[in-house]
């Protein structure tokens, strides 16, 4: 469950301005206002601005907040009544778009006839806040026509008496009236005896492209002179993979508002930062630990010889090493949503979902997504994406956070593997908001008890990913999490599997184009179908993850002639087959020679050498005329050398020694001085 600390402080965007939560908040035109007032807006963040995933194609910016005062009455041609009373004529509309400076991704909710309504939302006067005054004691009612709002033809609003108390404040007349509500029955309904439903105070903005705008939005002067109208507008995501995220100074994603109206607005600071683009991942921090997690890994190593068990519980050579994900910023890792409703407008959650509205739904779609304004459809999800790993190679990996490979229960961040990248959580009854799609555990690491499951590796490719899911995080801290991973093969060197090679693994966040659910196109654009949030696969952290290499033993024949009535008897045993369980290798050797006359075509490579065998030649045989020192190169563990030099015929003169032993960069077998 989440902390409470990531709930900040509730209400916090509406406290930036001055007075505001002790003003009253909402209501209508009313007599303490002069005439001679005009009716202003100013723009501003709602609280902070926050900092967005570079990766990311659907970050939530931040709200973008409208406030209104002054009270001059509304031109006479709208007839509307501006005294406490009755109405028939509609209040005043005014359509407000928001221009991005890239792409609007928020969620697409199609209705009947706006296929491009979205989970942006426009509220006015922070309904649900528990703020002052009528507007924030009124129920959240979205308004059921997107392309009219509150217009002709929409959820048309007028001003009277509403059912809703309080009213206006005694300041303002006390009876109840001069306050936005829904259709009268009549032209002399609405009256504090007879009051109306108030009026609707969400309303859904339509995206296209990098604009999202809010139509028909009832525009009328606050009940008195000290009050606010406000306009909170939020739940705009934005491609922020779309912005060149900066340096030392971070890319903006920045916001303009446009309104047309049929009376006369005026609004100051039409323009603002509404997020801040940042790198999510850290590019030092995000990266392979070795198996204690107590420093960086270039890779392991896995000799092609010996067979390596992720259930052995006799050596421990199957753990690979820890996966380390970083935040680059405290907020890059969040959860899905709180355990709460999550609907108190200027509440910042540091979820992946924003203000959720219930009551404002779409069609569910095949990747799980939820439809409903504001939820996200998981929370951050962390995906290790492997390549080239041979085949008869398996990779397991925790199912859970760890500490290192050898044990789980790490504080802070929290994340358990998921069964794909793009499968959406699942809604629970009984106080728990959702249901996290876990993959099953299928073994348990033999030394300290670590849960694990395989990687699906496509035998063609030797490609494969695994997702975790951040189900706790602090907004407070830099948060890391580890993973453990773990290799497993039977070793056939005879067969030459697992073949050598190096493989890799890239460490990103998920979904993302590579994981075949979206392109990079369609990712970038608003969708009714794709999940909430999904990411680029641009800023991508590739490192090496383990190397299988042959199983070879090096040996220097330090004197090795063939000139001058001399010759060289050269034997190397292939001594795999033993009593103490060696796996039984064969494999050819190479021989290098070194000197005079030394051979022009080098190495010299020798007929396979069976396990439990003997290989034996000449130098006059293999380098004619050399005089010199060789190496040899053999393909298998455990190969052993004699050399004998005589006199032809061995008649006057005879000796023989040992080759030296000695390691190299990519052996690891036995080291033997002797």
């Amino acid at each position: 469950m989440p902390e409470f600390r990531k709930l900040i402080t509730a209400l916090a965007g509406v406290a930036l301005f001055a007075g505001l939560a002790s003003a009253q908040v909402g209501g209508g035109p009313g007599g303490g206002v002069s005439s001679g007032q005009v009716f202003t807006c100013g723009v501003t963040n709602g609280a902070v601005t926050p900092t967005l995933r570079a990766e990311g194609y659907t970050e939530q910016t931040g709200d973008i907040v409208i406030v209104c005062s002054g009270g001059q009455v509304l031109p006479s041609n709208t007839g509307v009544t501006t005294a406490n009373g009755t109405t028939g004529v509609p209040i005043p509309t005014a359509n407000i778009t928001v221009f991005l400076n890239t792409v609007v991704t928020s969620r697409l909710l199609p209705t009947a006839t706006s296929p491009n309504a979205s989970e942006a939302l426009l509220l006015v006067d922070e309904p649900g806040s528990g703020l002052n005054g009528y507007g924030p004691s009124v129920p959240q009612i979205p308004c059921g026509n997107v392309n009219f709002g509150a217009g002709i033809g929409g959820c048309t609003e007028y001003i009277g008496s509403s059912t809703v108390a309080p009213n206006l404040p005694s300041s303002a007349g006390g009876a109840g009236g001069g306050v936005p509500v829904s259709t009268p029955t009549s032209a002399t309904a609405c009256t504090a005896a007879s009051p109306c439903a108030p009026g609707a105070n969400i309303f859904q903005g339509v995206a296209t492209g990098n604009q999202v705008t809010f139509f028909g939005i009832p525009v009328m002067p606050p009940a008195s002179n000290g009050d606010t109208r406000v306009y909170r507008i939020t739940n705009i995501r934005a491609n922020a993979n779309g912005v060149t995220a900066g340096g030392p100074t971070p890319g903006a994603v920045t916001a303009s508002l446009s309104i047309s109206s049929s009376t006369s607005l005026t609004i100051t600071n039409s323009t603002l930062t509404v997020g801040f683009v940042v790198q999510g991942l850290s590019t030092a921090n995000t990266l392979l630990r070795n198996s204690g997690n107590t420093g960086s890994s270039s890779g392991a190593n896995f000799p092609q010889c010996s067979s390596v068990s992720v259930t052995s519980t006799s050596s421990n050579a199957a753990a690979v090493g820890v996966l380390q994900f970083a935040e680059n910023f405290a907020t890059a890792f969040k959860i899905r949503q709180s355990a709460n409703a999550q609907n108190v407008p200027g509440t910042i959650y540091n979820s992946e979902s924003g203000l959720i509205i219930p009551t404002i739904v779409g069609t569910p779609t095949a990747f799980g997504t939820t439809g409903v304004a504001g939820v996200a459809d998981y929370g951050t999800r962390l995906k290790a994406t492997f390549a080239n790993v041979p085949a008869g190679v398996s990779l397991y990996v925790s199912t859970r956070d760890v500490v290192n490979d050898f044990a789980t229960g790490a504080a802070g961040a929290q994340a358990v593997l998921v069964v794909s990248e793009t499968a959406g959580d699942q809604p629970q009854a009984g106080g728990v908001p959702y249901t996290v799609p876990q993959a099953t555990q299928t073994a348990t690491f033999a030394t300290g008890g670590v849960a694990i499951a395989p990687v699906a590796i496509n035998p063609a490719t030797g490609g494969g990913s695994a997702v975790w899911e951040i189900i706790n995080t602090s907004a407070n801290s830099i948060d890391t999490v580890d993973f453990a991973l773990f290799a497993n093969f039977s070793a056939n060197a005879a067969s030459n599997s697992p073949a050598p090679g190096t493989f890799t693994v890239t460490l990103s966040y998920a979904p993302t184009p590579s994981g075949g659910a979206f392109t990079s196109t369609t990712g970038a654009a608003a969708s009714s179908s794709l999940t909430i949030p999904r990411f680029s696969d641009s800023l991508n952290i590739t490192k090496n993850v383990a190397s299988i290499t042959l199983c070879t033993t090096a040996m220097l024949f330090p004197y090795v002639i063939n000139v001058q009535g001399f010759d060289s008897g050269l034997a190397i045993a292939n001594t795999t087959t033993d009593p103490f369980g060696t796996a039984a290798q064969a494999g050819t050797c190479g021989l290098y020679f070194y000197g005079s006359s030394a051979p022009t075509t080098q190495p010299f490579v020798t007929p396979t050498v069976a396990t439990g065998t003997v290989y034996a030649t000449l130098a006059s045989t293999v380098a004619p005329g050399f005089s010199g020192y060789m190496i040899a190169s053999c393909n298998f563990q455990d190969a052993h050398g004699f050399a004998f030099i005589s006199d032809v015929g061995a008649r006057n003169l005879a000796m023989g020694y040992l080759a030296l032993i000695f390691t190299t960069r990519n052996q690891s077998g036995e080291n033997l001085n002797n």
